[in-house]
């Protein structure tokens, strides 16, 4: 992975943009954890360590995917600045930092990943989007990511009152980094529509009623996302159209 970063940074890299893209498939991955319907991954209370290592489990599984929904973006969407694809790459780096983190918490709550079933919600959304890059970046980090931005926070709150400081550690290593991540959608998401001659405010809060119709609920981190690169509209927007 960071050979690869190293490759692309680099000023005089052969881009190919011939070669045909394969048709979307399953990212590779290892025989566990087992994938079940949202509804039946367990919840657990945090004032167990099994409770605390579902919590990690779970947060562990959404960053092995993000791996993957970054290296797929560069894969997949031909033919945009080279700066797209150093962002993207730079991304699964991040992601895969993250993973060992919580899969070393994992180790040491007496659990690992794979322990715990877990739910395919990130890579249908991959799939999903696998044949527009504006929805990708609109529906992928302005909306599945920055929710990391929002219920984050809340999460830090719970584990303090446990008094878990190595997991409240990571967490805020990774609230900080995601910041980032979702600029980084937002930046493409914009380019994108410029490129498609489209209004990114009523495109977004279309795409937003076309696949999440009234289920997107506060309460929002503001200052994370206006700092992700959201504006004030969109945000006053968000508020009157998906919170009760």
């Amino acid at each position: 992975m960071l050979a690869l970063a190293e490759t692309v940074k680099q000023p005089d890299v052969e881009w190919d943009f011939g070669s045909p893209v394969d048709p979307m498939g399953n990212p590779g991955r290892p025989p566990r954890p087992e994938l079940v319907d949202a509804s039946r991954v367990p919840r657990r209370r945090l004032g167990s360590e099994a409770g605390r290592a579902a919590l990690v489990h779970a947060i562990a599984h959404i960053e092995f995917n993000a791996i993957n929904l970054a290296l797929d973006a560069a894969y997949r969407f031909r033919s945009m600045p080279p700066e797209f694809y150093r962002d993207w790459v730079s991304v699964a780096v991040d992601e895969a930092n993250h993973f060992k983190l919580l899969e070393g918490r994992l180790r040491q709550l007496d659990s690992f990943y794979g322990a715990f079933p877990a739910h395919n919600g990130l890579w249908e959304m991959a799939e999903k989007t696998a044949d527009s890059c504006l929805v990708r970046m609109a529906l992928v980090p302005r909306v599945l990511e920055a929710r990391g931005l929002d219920v984050t926070p809340g999460m830090i709150q719970r584990l303090a009152a446990m008094g878990d400081r190595e997991t409240i550690d990571i967490l805020e290593v990774i609230l900080s980094e995601e910041v980032r991540h979702v600029a980084i959608g937002t930046r493409w998401y914009r380019y994108c529509c410029a490129l498609d001659k489209r209004d990114p405010l009523a495109t977004f809060l279309e795409l937003l009623k076309q696949n999440y119709p009234g289920s997107l609920r506060g309460p929002f981190n503001l200052e994370a996302r206006f700092a992700a690169g959201f504006t004030p509209e969109e945000m006053t927007a968000l508020t009157a159209d998906f919170t009760d």
